[in-house]
Order: C-alpha cells, then structure tokens, then sequence
C-alpha cells in the first residue's frame, strides 16, 4: 500500500484539526512553529486506509542543535519558577487535555489507528500524568539529619537535572510524551521531545497544549523527523543535554546507552516485552477471559504491556479457550471512524509482515488456529485477532514479541515447569496472574523476573505506580515518585556542628 490510496474515512473536523497544527511548519522550537531548514517534508498516513494526513516538517541535526538552543536557554528561569508555579501549569494543562478528549482521541485515531475507545482511554491516562505530576511537584524531596559520628548536620536536597532529551514511540503518542514530559517539568527541567515520523501530530498538539497552560517558550521543544539517529546522536553529544528518556526497542535501547555512555549521560529506558498471562486451575474463567481481552488487544496488541503468552492450566484450558475465542471472534476490525470498531489495523505493512511469519512459524511447529476474527476489508495493515492452540514452547511468538493481536496459548500442569517458562525470556516488563488463591498468586508473583504484575486485573499501567521493568526491559522507572527523581540529581551539606 502507498500513499496513493485515495480512501479517506477521516472525518472533517479532524482535518481541520490537523490543519491548525500547521504540520508544514512542525519543528516546535522556543514556541513557535518552523519549518525544516532543509525544506524536506514526509507524509503522514491514516493506516486504516493510507490516506494521507498531513505533510510534515522532516527536521535533522540543525533543528536538534536548534531545540537545545531554546531548552538551554529557557532553563534557569524554568528552574527558578517555584514548584506551585510549575504545578499549576501542569493542572492546567491536565484540564485541557480532560476538556479535548474527543479531539485528540480523534487525532490519535487517525495517525495511530487505534479505535476511538482506546484513543479516548488514552487520553484519560495521558493527561493524568499532569495532574499526578502537578501534585508531586509541590512535595520536596530532602533530608535533615545528624551524622553518626555527631558534629556535623547532612542536609540532603535534589535539583532538575538539566535540558532532557526525550523520545518516545508511535504506539502510545500522548501517553509516552505525557509520562516524560510531566515529570521533567515538574522538576524543574526543559526539553526536547522527538516523537515517532508515524505519529508527530499528538505530540505537536500536547506540546500546544503545554505553552496554552502556561510553559513559557524553550522550555517544551519539539523535533520531529525520518532521521532520528541524526537528532538523536546530535542531543547526545550535546554537553548541554543531561538526561536521555527512551521509550522503545530493546535494540535502540542499546544503541542509546553505548551512545549516552560516551558523556556519562543520565538514563532511563523503558524497552520492549514478552508478558505471560497465566491462569491457575482456580482462576474465575469469566474474569480471566475479560482480562485477558484487555491485556491482549488494548490497543490492538501493540503494546509493551501487552500479554504476548498465555500458560492456562489443563483442567481450564478447554473452558477457557471456548471462552476467550468467542470473544475474540466477536470483536469488529476496521478503521476507527467506522461504527463498532474495536481493533485497528497495524501501523505498517512490515508489521503485518512480520506477525504473519510468528504465526506461519507457530502452524508449522503443530499450532492451529481455533479463532479467528474477520478483518477489514478496507485497503489497510489489518491483521485479524487470532487465538492459537496447541503451542510449543520453542515457539518463535513465544519467545518473541507479537506486538499485535495474537494469542498463543500454552497448557501447563505443573508449577515449576511453569515458572520456568515464564522467566525464560531476556525481558521483564509486565506480567499477570489469575488465581482465586490470593496467596498463591502472590507468592508465584514475586517469583516472576517482571517489573510489574497485574493479579486479577487484565491492565498494569497507573500514573501513581513506577511503571519499568527487569533484565533487557530496561532501566529506572517512570510514574509515581521514582519518575520525578529521573529528573533530579541529589546534592548534600555537610555542616560543621560543632
């Protein structure tokens, strides 16, 4: 598919949308829109149809040093704003977001692909990181205490890191520059954001949003761009950039830490994941297959968070496979703006490529397909839900991440075994239980190698939690209070008491 496709289901008023963005002009530097210095532009597609959206400002290493300039710039007045201040910018700017829901869920919708639901669901969880971080900017984090050998008093206080080079991927595009960007500036921190090439127009509309509430201009800098190694390696050799947020890849992931570990820059990498969903022969069926509903096909399975293998024990596994297929079979694929749409399409055909060969390996290793949805009909990168059966566990969906709406599952009988296999990844991000044993489910819980595990509940993700994981799946935390401490560096007094 091509952007010549000339089916355009998007609505009008979400064009009109786009055009107040001014996409052409799409570089949001020291608050205002430019264009790319090099002139060059590239194309913004509806993946549903590929029709196209926009054409927007491609920016390189002149608009990164650009972008620095202005956070650089804007930073000490920023870090001298006093914390209430800062707040009331933030909770500004989470009343906007809350008062534009349909708009952005929509905007979202149309470069993401996501059904309007899930837009609309992220929109809440998007702007909460505002409101959360609008709180925990004002709660001083510091220390007063005598030294164990007495005579001295350790005073112990933080301050904002510095200009924080953030970038965040396509799956999420408020939620992931949301996530950062709240806490950076509730720490006192400017920044400069490059989003996805497939989503700049969320992460533009947040930034507008930002300066609407009340960030003065340079302290929230956009690049947007098809060459991100070139804006990226350019913040990072950047002595005025400290901080590095990357939300991706594990692969990328890497490659940024060799890169960052040249100037010793502080980072945080939140990477990709392999989530087992398991369900222990006392789980509530009912309540598992509505979790596992959320957990596999929230935003259509292309999610980090996303439960990518399933281990139900034998006894359940029938019911619950009759169960989870019917609905799986019952979900409506298709373009967001189309009525009943549950699931969009993938957001590239190397993406549908690359799930139909996990599948085409999985049948022939002795998989079936038990469900199925239809897909769309429409000139999209659809891929239909699909439940697998019958899955070795040497399965390459098993020990790789779908990252689209697949579920494999696995039977298992005994609890050891299964513990193995669920740790045998190199990722640790999110997992999750179902058990009418709480007990139980804790202690296998705490036996799972994951950052984060979701008990009877089919979601995870919570402002107020510290969202990361172990192993390949990266390093720090965001959320909670551990994702204003990412922006910080902790100074001490040492004082003379004598």
């Amino acid at each position: 598919m091509t952007s010549t496709t000339t089916t355009d289901l998007v609505p009008a008023s979400v064009h009109a949308t786009i055009s107040k963005l001014d996409p052409g002009h799409g570089q949001h530097i020291n608050g205002r829109g430019v264009a790319a210095s090099s002139g060059k532009t590239f194309e913004v597609l509806d993946p549903a149809t590929g029709a196209v959206l926009a054409d927007f400002a491609d920016g390189g290493a002149a608009e990164a040093t650009a972008a620095v300039d202005a956070a650089a710039a804007a930073f000490p007045a920023w870090a001298a704003t006093a914390p209430r201040v800062r707040a009331e910018v933030l909770r500004k700017a989470w009343a906007l977001m809350i008062e534009r829901t349909e708009e952005l869920a929509a905007l979202m919708s149309a470069e993401n692909g996501k059904s309007l639901a899930d837009g609309r669901a992220e929109v809440g969880y998007a702007a909460e990181f505002f409101r959360w971080f609008s709180e925990e900017a004002v709660r001083s984090d510091g220390d007063f205490a005598e030294s164990p050998a007495g005579g001295t008093r350790t005073i112990v206080t933080s301050h904002p890191v510095g200009v924080s080079a953030l970038v965040t991927p396509w799956n999420f595009p408020a939620a992931m520059a949301t996530r950062k960007i709240g806490p950076a500036l509730a720490a006192g921190c400017t920044v400069v954001l490059k989003p996805a090439s497939e989503t700049p127009l969320t992460a533009l509309a947040v930034a507008q949003i930002l300066e609407e509430a009340g960030v003065p201009a340079g302290v929230v800098n956009v690049v947007t761009t098809t060459a991100p190694g070139d804006v990226v390696g350019t913040w990072l050799a950047d002595e005025r950039v400290r901080k590095v947020s990357f939300t991706g890849s594990t692969g990328i992931g890497r490659m940024l830490l060799g890169q960052a570990a040249e100037r010793v820059v502080n980072s945080s990498m939140e990477l990709g994941g392999n989530a087992p969903f398991v369900v222990a022969p006392d789980a509530d069926i009912d309540a598992a297959v509505a979790g596992a509903m959320i957990a596999k096909f929230r935003n259509g399975g292309q999610a980090c968070t996303a439960a990518n293998r399933f281990y139900v024990h034998a006894s359940v596994a029938s019911e619950f496979t009759d169960k989870f297929g019917a609905a799986i079979e019952a979900l409506q694929v298709g373009s967001a703006f189309e009525e009943g749409t549950a699931i969009g399409p993938l957001i590239s055909a190397k993406a549908v490529t690359g799930l139909t060969a996990l599948v085409d390996d999985a049948v022939s290793r002795g998989s079936k397909v038990s469900h199925q949805a239809k897909t769309s009909p429409l000139d999209g990168h659809f891929f239909p839900p699909t439940l697998l059966v019958d899955v070795p566990a040497d399965a390459e969906i098993i020990r790789n991440e779908a990252f689209g709406p697949v579920a494999p599952i696995v039977t298992w009988t005994d609890e050891a075994d299964l513990l193995a296999q669920v740790n045998d990844t190199e990722f640790g991000l999110a997992s999750y239980v179902y058990s009418g044993d709480l007990k139980w489910a804790l202690k296998f819980a705490e036996k799972i190698e994951a950052g984060m595990v979701g008990i009877n509940r089919g979601i995870v993700s919570d402002p107020a939690a510290p969202f990361g994981g172990y192993k390949q799946s990266g390093l720090g935390r965001e959320g909670a209070r551990e994702g204003m401490r990412a922006f910080t560096e902790t100074q001490y007094f040492s004082v003379d008491w004598s």
